[in-house]
């Protein structure tokens, strides 16, 4: 019996270790679009509002692929769903690398989007896997091991690609700006935009190889439990009678935008503060390294010593005081304020998430692919602050658009998540629906 123990305790380590891996790469691919911005902006000579498209077209990827992945790993399975979701991404990783450096921009874009539509299927099937992987009562500590991955490959990311290819950019700026002969400034871009070749390419052997070793690899084909199927005395509301969730989603989409405003946005935030630029390209990692802050202290305060309905309310109220903090003030402190942001949106997504789909019984599925599609406020939120900001003090956009979402999720923390009489959820719960960790 003890043998069995151990081979079952090393099947579940292996298990843990894997699914990390991809809790991992969630972080690393994500949080790279801040840092591209700067690097569409310059390889592809474009203003600030072309250069959000890379956002925008990375996040709405989920508006459009969430429901056809749902759809997708109730055919495949979350195993072969992985499989699946690691090898498109592999396909957009090399479609990106090449018109990046082949300087074709919607070729790029079309990259980023496909790199999004894989992440989507892979989140989609590994979110839920992690909590039912194995037992109930230790999911909690298996989804802080997978939040931690997560953030720790965010902080990495800004960093591997400045050192790869935005390393001297200062110099490339300056260089622009006494090139008068337009093929001479054509060569130099060329040369800048072909640094990014060999990276994704060696991500999209990278992402292929682990599709490959997940197919063959001892992670157990899973199926949830059938805790969101009909049962005699369940309600049989469709999805129209739980307007909790529908707020949710509303919650959800504006979280993702403050989210992507204080990581990926912030590069351009300190640019236009004039900071060099050589510097702003590093900023992500400032607001990623203050996201992993606020999620170890979260994993110690609730429930312990707070609900995590109210956690979201004191880190709502938080981002609400520190969007005011970084309008009264300027350059590197300003900036300073917006990557704090990262420690008051930390919890968020694992307290929205379980409190937006609770009580949808059979449901549960289609409501969750709903949630994801939520995300594509990454893409519009920023967009908005980039077009905007042509037209009036850049940082009074920003605090007009980040304040009202945070005092938006403060009304889902406080009233929101009790609409239609659901009644609150038990702070950190250990179960699927509260085991979706955001990538």
């Amino acid at each position: 019996m003890t043998n069995g123990n151990q081979a079952s305790g090393a099947r579940s380590r292996t298990t843990i270790a894997i699914i990390g891996v991809m809790f991992f790469i969630f972080g690393f691919v994500t949080w790279l679009n801040g840092p591209l911005i700067t690097f569409v902006k310059f390889a592809f000579t474009l203003d600030d509002v072309s250069a959000f498209l890379v956002p925008m077209v990375f996040y709405m990827s989920y508006f459009f692929l969430a429901l056809p992945a749902a759809w997708l790993l109730r055919r495949t399975g979350m195993k072969k769903g992985m499989t699946i979701g690691l090898l498109v991404m592999a396909l957009g990783a090399a479609l990106f690398g090449q018109f990046a450096t082949m300087r074709v921009f919607p070729g790029a874009l079309t990259g980023l989007f496909v790199i999004g539509a894989g992440l989507s299927i892979l989140q989609t099937a590994a979110n839920p896997y992690i909590s039912i992987v194995g037992p109930i009562e230790s999911a909690a500590q298996r989804i802080a091991v997978m939040g931690i991955c997560n953030k720790v490959a965010g902080i990495l990311a800004p960093v591997v690609l400045g050192v790869l290819v935005l390393r001297g950019i200062g110099e490339l700026e300056a260089q622009l700006g006494s090139i008068a002969d337009p093929a001479a400034r054509e060569a130099l871009l060329e040369r800048f935009a072909a640094q990014i070749h060999t990276p994704y390419m060696a991500m999209a052997a990278l992402l292929a190889l682990l599709g490959v070793f997940v197919f063959y690899s001892p992670l157990p084909e899973i199926v949830p439990d059938d805790a969101a199927g009909s049962s005699a005395g369940e309600d049989r509301r469709g999805l129209g009678g739980f307007p909790h969730l529908w707020l949710g989603v509303l919650c959800l989409f504006l979280y993702v935008g403050v989210e992507v405003m204080a990581g990926d946005a912030i590069g351009i935030y300190g640019q236009a503060f004039g900071l060099p630029t050589q510097q702003t390209a590093f900023f992500t990692s400032l607001t990623l390294a203050g996201m992993l802050a606020g999620y170890l202290v979260g994993l110690v305060v609730i429930p312990r010593f707070v609900s995590q309905e109210r956690y979201l309310g004191l880190s709502a109220m938080l981002g609400i005081g520190l969007t005011l903090c970084a309008f009264v003030t300027r350059d590197y402190v300003s900036v300073g304020f917006v990557a704090a942001l990262g420690f008051a949106n930390a919890m968020m997504w694992p307290a929205i998430f379980p409190l937006a789909i609770r009580g949808l019984g059979r449901h549960t599925e289609t409501g969750s692919a709903i949630m994801i599609m939520g995300i594509c406020g990454g893409a519009i939120v920023p967009q908005l602050f980039a077009i905007l900001k042509a037209h009036a003090p850049f940082q009074t956009v920003f605090l007009l658009l980040m304040a009202p979402a945070y005092a938006y999720i403060l009304f889902y923390a406080l009233r929101g998540h009790r609409a239609g009489g659901i009644g609150s959820v038990p702070a950190m719960r250990s179960d699927a629906a509260a085991g979706l960790v955001e990538g």
